[in-house]
């Protein structure tokens, strides 16, 4: 026989017995194609759903999801913590300008707030200057 043999096919189409792979082995994605495919056709958002976009949106959405994950990560390592919990979570996205722009109108449950005390509430320094009895704001 020539270089073409009996399992192998010409063309396009799948050979017999060849296992299907998913569309997000071959993106190289974990987040789901199929799902997010089938999401977008049964939201209604357009009359047609190209091939490429489920693809796309899995793999913003998957870099999304890896970003939070590594900085709440780190806020958890911070904490000395060996389990990201909602408060990790919130305080990674707080910090990060970009995240807290994206997600400014989310609340996050059991997130808490930020550590922050208004400049203006603190005590103030004593002056170091002329060593005089009462402040400048005292005097007539």
């Amino acid at each position: 026989m020539s270089g073409k043999e009996g399992s192998t096919k010409g063309g396009r189409g799948k050979a017999k017995s060849s296992k299907s792979v998913s569309r997000s082995h071959k993106a190289g994605l974990q987040f789901p194609v199929g799902r997010i495919a089938r999401f977008l056709k049964a939201g209604k958002y357009a009359e047609r759903v190209g091939a490429g976009a489920p693809v796309y949106l899995a793999a913003v959405l998957e870099y999304l999801a890896a970003e939070v994950l590594e900085l709440a990560g780190n806020a958890a390592r911070d904490n000395k913590k060996n389990r990201v919990v909602p408060r990790h979570i919130q305080l990674a996205v707080r910090n990060d300008e970009e995240l807290s722009k994206l997600l400014g109108s989310v609340t996050i449950a059991n997130g808490g707030v930020l550590p922050n005390i208004h400049q203006t509430l603190l005590p103030k320094k004593p002056s170091k200057g002329k060593g005089e009895i009462g402040s400048a704001s005292q005097e007539f």
